[in-house]
């Protein structure tokens, strides 16, 4: 297996996190909706996956390219 990390697109802050440690995801599912200049943005996982790691929380800053999930694939 192995670690992939899911890093913010853009600057803003995390508005819904919504998936929990051990969710299965899939490619292109909407794990964060962040906000950034009035705009929701989600951040998509990149493939499919186990949720490993939340890194951030609901109303946390983030800086494009920092990392917010990590995901087990």
């Amino acid at each position: 297996m192995a670690l992939i990390e899911v890093k913010a697109e853009t600057t803003g802050m995390v508005w819904k996190i919504g998936v929990k440690l051990g969710d299965r995801v899939s490619e292109d599912d909407t794990m964060i909706t962040m906000e950034s200049m009035k705009m929701e943005v989600p951040l998509l996982a990149p493939e499919d996956g186990t949720v490993k790691e939340i890194l951030v929380k609901e109303e946390d800053p983030i800086s494009e390219g920092d990392v917010a999930i990590i995901l087990e694939v």
